[in-house]
């Protein structure tokens, strides 16, 4: 994933302080770094890492009003005035992406040369298990079709047995009849009234475990073409995606079979779209540096959905690397100051420690492998909370079958009796 291209860019104008003058340009945010490039001279004002920032403000000088000012490590202050559409977007989106720590220190460690074996073995037991609950997946939802078909044939038979009852009606009450309904026609409307509410009193008041909520991520959302980002939050849940802000109300909920298209512009960016015939269609865009946790869930609920722009392909262009990699060369001093919240030294000689210690700085399972892992793990309980919701379905299904059965009997005895008191 190539860490130059731009998540978001904004135009604006950067202060250069030592000239005390104002200059044009575009604001971007990658993976790890901030930069202002100039309009006129195409050259780079800023450039700083995400790591690096202590505060982000929105503030007011005595030369702009309305400035968003970043503070870094040093205690070297940066103005940002002029932002389009404004600064309050800017000030969200650099804010959650500071605040979430895109990449933090060793996430995307790469040691040269390690490939542990456990690391390897762990991946291969996760995906030997997402397979056998993919197959149970398939099973399940084969035999819900079962169920399903069941269930149809059941409403086809309620529907001819509710004829029967009109023709027996008929014959039970002629129209000659000058009084009324005939006195056993009174006593089983009465028993069949009482059958009825019970079994609505059987199956009301069910639960459904398709309201799990499977990931919940924080996100800087947007509706529609709407530019004002807001900070919210994104949860996708077994049969629905719901669109949150921050105090946890709900903006919109995307119901699973209304979802018409998901498309990826980027790895941290997405938007949810859903049409309507004769009125606006209904679209969130979401932003966020833990979008790559919840599309693992949705490649798999919503593979068919999924659409990849050309704005992500960018991205694919060449492989993450760590934080602490250089990044062009004024980055390559100081980089062991940088480097140390890594859990071990960079340089280890290796014969002057004991062996004891040496097999403890070998690491057994790198950090790519274990994002991986978190990913096939998240894919896992994507599964097995489908799973759960497809059998509480069937559950629910097969108590409707046995109402259903056992009502059709009763009144196919009943209709029996009837015909043999008409004959």
């Amino acid at each position: 994933m190539s860490r130059d291209v731009p998540i978001h860019s904004w135009p604006g104008s950067y202060y250069i302080n030592n000239e005390k003058r104002w200059e044009s340009g575009t604001l971007s945010l990658t993976r790890t770094m901030v930069h202002f490039v100039s309009h006129q001279s195409k050259k780079t004002l800023a450039s700083f890492r995400l790591s690096r920032i202590i505060e982000i403000k929105t503030e007011s000088s005595s030369f702009i009003f309305s400035t968003l000012t970043v503070l870094e490590e040093g205690n070297v202050k940066h103005w940002f005035g002029s932002l389009k559409p404004n600064r309050l977007v800017v000030y969200n989106v650099l804010e959650h992406f500071w605040r979430e720590r895109l990449l933090s220190p060793g996430t995307e460690a790469q040691g040269a040369g390690c490939q542990p074996s456990k690391g390897r073995e762990l991946l291969n037991l996760v995906a030997g298990a997402q397979r056998r609950l993919e197959d149970t997946g398939r099973v399940l939802s084969h035999q819900g079709e079962q169920f399903d078909n069941m269930m149809q044939g059941l409403e086809k038979m309620d529907s001819d047995l509710g004829v029967a009852d009109k023709l027996l009606s008929e014959l039970e009450s002629p129209s000659w009849w000058p009084f009324g309904k005939l006195p056993w026609k009174t006593q089983q409307d009465a028993k069949a009234a009482d059958s009825a509410r019970a079994a609505a009193a059987a199956t009301a008041g069910k639960g459904s475990g398709r309201n799990k909520v499977i990931s919940s991520i924080p996100a800087v959302v947007s509706k529609g073409g709407d530019t004002n980002l807001k900070p919210g939050c994104l949860l996708v849940l077994v049969s629905s995606l719901e669109v949150r802000d921050t105090d946890c109300q709900l903006l919109h909920r995307f119901e699973r079979n209304e979802i018409d298209e998901i498309r990826v512009h980027s790895p941290y960016e997405i938007s949810v779209r859903q049409r309507f015939i004769g009125k606006p269609d209904i679209c969130y865009r979401l932003l966020s540096a833990k979008m790559p946790e919840a599309m693992s869930v949705l490649e798999m609920q919503y593979k068919k959905k999924l659409e990849f722009t050309r704005e992500y392909a960018a991205f694919k262009v060449t492989p993450a690397t760590s934080p602490c990699d250089t990044e062009g060369s004024k980055w390559k001093e100081g980089l062991p100051q940088r480097c140390q919240e890594t859990e071990f030294p960079l340089e280890v000689p290796a014969g002057e420690l004991p062996q004891l210690q040496v097999h403890v700085l070998q690491s057994s399972v790198s950090q790519a492998e274990a994002q991986e892992l978190k990913q096939m793990l998240m894919q896992l309980k994507n599964l097995a909370l489908e799973a759960e919701a497809e059998l509480e379905r069937q559950d629910e299904a097969l108590d409707v079958l046995t109402s259903s059965t056992d009502r059709a009997t009763m009144h196919i005895e009943k209709h029996t009796c009837r015909m043999k008191r008409l004959m």
